[in-house]
């Protein structure tokens, strides 16, 4: 885990830890806004994905690569199992965690996220997308970043070349893998989209059909970040979702 940057936050142990992961462009700094509500009463561990942030290495970056360092800070944490949460490609992230190690997930906390194609046509398009977002990182650099919140307060150690690294390595989607397991899901889930997320509000129905007992919120006034457009809202949510877990 030495190339991974990663902070644990809180010093409670009474409750089950929480694992949280950022989205494409973003890093660990987009959940500042939430911490001070939710790490009141439990440890919460905040990380950058590689190629993002703090997080600078040469290993290929993969899916594969990912899940394995996920599994590394929850051992690092010496937490069996934890709520596994995260934003957009985080959270698809999270979800692709829970399908492969559904032992160390006690709940999924899914923020304006989607859970992948089960089309080949739009999943090609999609990646034809990244291909060209990881293009034009390496020709005009961070300024190909569309702006937002999240990457507004973020700031990357290995520049856009990281970045388009993990477009192509990470961004990009393979197979249907993470549609497939939705129904098989059976952790408690909580659904969070910003009202103004047009790109994820369909998805974000799709998981809650799909997703045995999900629960799903609508935070109005919020866009694709709407854990930093409307905290005070969105920690909640959250809140009454964690309880006493």
């Amino acid at each position: 885990m030495s190339d991974i940057s990663y902070t644990l936050h809180g010093r409670s142990t009474a409750r089950t830890p929480v694992l949280l992961t950022h989205g494409f462009g973003a890093s660990q700094a987009m959940w500042a806004p939430n911490l001070g509500a939710l790490g009141v009463d439990r440890r919460i561990l905040t990380w950058d994905l590689p190629g993002h942030g703090a997080s600078v290495s040469s290993r290929e970056l993969t899916h594969e690569r990912c899940i394995a360092d996920m599994l590394g800070l929850l051992d690092a944490l010496g937490a069996s199992r934890a709520v596994v949460g995260g934003m957009s490609l985080g959270g698809y992230l999270s979800l692709l965690f829970c399908a492969r190690h559904p032992e160390r997930v006690a709940a999924l906390l899914l923020v304006d996220t989607g859970p992948g194609f089960r089309d080949d046509a739009a999943r090609e398009a999609w990646n034809a997308w990244v291909g060209a977002l990881a293009d034009d990182l390496g020709a005009r650099g961070l300024a190909a970043l569309p702006p937002s919140p999240e990457s507004a307060v973020a700031e990357h150690a290995a520049g856009a070349a990281g970045l388009a690294a993990a477009a192509r390595g990470i961004l990009t989607q393979r197979d249907a893998e993470v549609f497939r397991s939705l129904d098989g899901i059976a952790v408690p889930t909580l659904i969070v989209v910003g009202a103004d997320d047009d790109r994820f509000l369909a998805a974000a129905d799709v998981m809650a059909r799909r997703i045995p007992g999900a629960r799903k919120v609508l935070i109005e006034d919020a866009g694709h970040a709407a854990n930093m457009d409307q905290h005070a809202e969105f920690d909640r949510a959250v809140d009454e979702f964690l309880g006493d877990m």
